[in-house]
């Protein structure tokens, strides 16, 4: 049996606390998750649901529509003020069909998945589909890995419980101490942090479509900051751009961080295997009508993990068959409620602080 090391638990992780953590050998678990991956296929879980994606295509457009309208023919202060946040959830909604389209989810050519990244990415969001792309596969390959995972790597944050305290320059270490509180906030941030950080991947890299990448994203905010200042006074339309901006990304970070904050990280070396790596990093919210919208069939972050190609309105019947699966092998399938994942987060955020705030009391004793 190979053995590799994975922090002792998601709750209670602290510093080099590593446990060994049994696993079977890669070429047992390849043919478990091949006998696995037979199953969905001969069900028809894995095949293309073009209709269905057409059909939330037109949906999500009409949706946008709407939005738009308001913000063009109503001229009331706070009714424009809720449609910057009715925005903010179509543009998330939006995001994740782009999401979709990166993995291939919807149709049977790749140029169709093309045109649904670079129009739902670039033009409507702001955001390189080139640029999230890598970045996205880069997460998909070593989730919650050590110097692999790029969404484990959070400017200013620790999210991993790994790295020397002692190094942290002050206000560093004032931001890890407190950031349980401060995740919340920080998650605002999110939908500017991708667009900036798309600006700085075409500056630096050469996208596929790179001309195009750039034409769409130049469109994206002349055409956004064009309409809310035409529509609105100045200040109301900053006021507008900043809520819009701010619950777009609360959005998203209420999608992404219940996936695999709080949940194991390998370290660097590992070399577990494939099955077991997706599982054990991965958190499931439970199912219901309602999550399964908000999320977008990301809180089924177990089946999608294991298989991303899978559209979303098969992943809950996958569930049927990839859980007990996971229990059979004896493959840890962690599922919890919405709220209790958010719990375990700021839990596990609090925890990592925690050294650095017996620091600062011992210091202010002394």
């Amino acid at each position: 049996m190979k053995m590799t090391r994975v922090p002792s638990s998601t709750l209670s992780i602290s510093r080099n606390a590593f446990s060994p953590v049994s696993c079977p050998t890669q070429k047992e678990t390849s043919s478990d998750y091949a006998v696995l991956k037979q199953q969905l296929k001969q069900r028809g879980f894995l095949s293309k649901q073009p209709v269905y994606y057409i059909c939330r295509i037109a949906l999500l457009f009409s949706l946008l529509a709407v939005g738009v309208g308001i913000l063009l023919i109503v001229h009331v202060t706070w009714l424009q003020l809720l449609d910057a946040i009715y925005l903010a959830c179509v543009f998330t909604q939006i995001g994740l069909l782009a999401h979709e389209a990166g993995h291939r989810q919807m149709f049977h050519h790749a140029w169709q998945h093309n045109l649904v990244s670079l129009i739902g990415g670039n033009f409507l969001l702001g955001m390189s589909a080139t640029w999230w792309g890598d970045k996205h596969n880069r997460h998909h390959s070593h989730p919650n890995q050590l110097g692999m995972d790029p969404d484990i790597e959070i400017p200013f944050l620790d999210f991993t419980g790994t790295q020397a305290l002692e190094q942290m320059n002050p206000f560093r270490q004032f931001l890890v101490r407190h950031q349980a509180f401060l995740f919340l906030p920080a998650l605002m941030t999110v939908a500017v942090g991708l667009q900036y950080q798309s600006i700085l991947f075409l500056v630096r890299k050469r996208a596929k479509y790179h001309s195009l990448e750039w034409i769409l994203m130049i469109a994206h905010f002349v055409c956004y900051f064009a309409l809310i200042f035409s529509c609105l006074p100045f200040w109301q339309a900053v006021v507008f751009i900043g809520l819009h901006q701010a619950f777009t990304g609360l959005y998203l970070g209420s999608i992404f961080a219940p996936n695999h904050k709080g949940m194991v990280v390998l370290e660097n070396e590992s070399d577990m295997d494939f099955l077991h790596r997706q599982v054990l990093t991965s958190r499931n919210i439970h199912a219901h009508p309602w999550t399964d919208f908000w999320y977008g069939g990301l809180n089924y972050q177990i089946e999608h993990h294991l298989f991303p190609g899978m559209p979303r309105n098969r992943l809950k019947q996958a569930q049927q068959l990839i859980k007990p699966f996971c229990q059979t092998h004896a493959i840890s399938y962690h599922e919890t409620s919405a709220l209790r994942s958010f719990h375990e987060i700021f839990q596990y955020l609090h925890q990592i602080g925690a050294p650095l705030r017996s620091r600062s009391h011992l210091k202010q004793k002394a």
